[in-house]
């Protein structure tokens, strides 16, 4: 298992596999990157997480944009499985492409599961934050749900103002519908502030209804200690980046961005270690590891406290 200079292990890494997308949340940080769009193909990216796994990462998550958008999707997914040491392969869409076809085929190639983007349940409200119509994304959670892909999250960015008065209904909706709701705290990554200042709403309050309510409570280690709340059978885990030490101390992951750069911290992109230009250099896959060993020493908490985990 490979640890950073704050004891904090590696067990995860991200891939945003494209920046492109089919809805324009004004939200979305595309995982804290932007650049140049020279995407990494299959085999790089089947590289990279061949190394990763060798160093301990057993989780992969699929991101972007939107990473239903490449059509070699499914390769990228089969190349995956076939790295035994991967414990976990997760996709993050807004299911606006994921029809029940291409559902049970992800599966069959190895996905294991998938997250949601579901920011609201009123079309009006759905369309304002998305700019697409809401009944494509219900489709694909259906889709997601006949295919096996579970547990089926939904995630849902709370946005003050404009679906902060939803999540009621929504936990309702995630318990008939047998899937985990996740609440997600507005991010200022790659916003203005003026639009983070109106719209960001800190969680602690919602959180502490939830804490009352909740018939059982659990906390997942090695995610960020987040807390995993039941409600009469509805489950509901809060994520809370947003100047959260606990968070960032518990920090597991690094991310792959599309163009080649290893980030290690979502909410920084001064630190990134550009392994693109060696991966089309045919180095052995002992500069790629040193490279890699590199950026894990730049993993550092974003909100720091003095005291590393024991």
């Amino acid at each position: 298992m490979l640890l950073d200079k704050y004891n904090r292990p590696l067990l995860n890494l991200r891939i945003a596999i494209t920046p492109s997308c089919n809805q324009n949340c004004f939200y979305c940080h595309r995982e804290g990157h932007t650049g140049k769009t020279n995407l990494l193909s299959v085999n790089e990216i089947i590289r990279v997480v061949k190394i990763a796994a060798e160093f301990g990462v057993e989780a992969v998550k699929i991101t972007g944009g939107e990473p239903l958008m490449r059509k070699d999707i499914k390769a990228i997914i089969k190349g995956l499985r076939e790295i035994q040491k991967l414990k976990d392969i997760s996709l993050v869409t807004n299911a606006k492409l994921l029809t029940e076809d291409l559902a049970f085929e992800l599966k069959e190639a190895g996905l294991t599961r998938v997250n949601i983007s579901l920011p609201s349940l009123n079309p009006i409200i759905y369309k304002k934050i998305t700019g697409g119509e809401i009944n494509g994304a219900l489709r694909g959670v259906e889709a997601a749900i006949k295919a096996g892909l579970t547990p089926v999250k939904i995630n849902m960015v709370v946005l003050k103002g404009l679906n902060d008065c939803e999540i009621d209904s929504m936990i309702e909706a995630s318990k008939k519908m047998g899937v985990t709701l996740q609440l997600i705290e507005f991010e200022p990554i790659n916003i203005c502030f003026e639009e983070y200042a109106k719209y960001h709403l800190p969680l602690d309050e919602i959180e502490e209804k939830l804490r009352v309510k909740a018939e059982k409570i659990e906390v997942r280690n090695f995610m960020h200690n987040r807390k995993v709340y039941t409600i009469d059978g509805a489950k509901i885990e809060v994520v809370k980046p947003i100047e959260n030490t606990e968070f960032c101390a518990h920090c597991t992951r690094m991310r792959l961005t599309f163009d080649g750069k290893l980030k290690p911290c979502l909410m920084r992109n001064d630190n990134l270690v550009d392994i693109l230009p060696y991966l089309r250099s045919e180095v052995s896959d002992d500069v790629l590891k040193a490279l890699f060993l590199k950026a894990n020493d730049l993993r550092e908490p974003f909100y720091k406290k003095t005291k590393t985990i024991s």
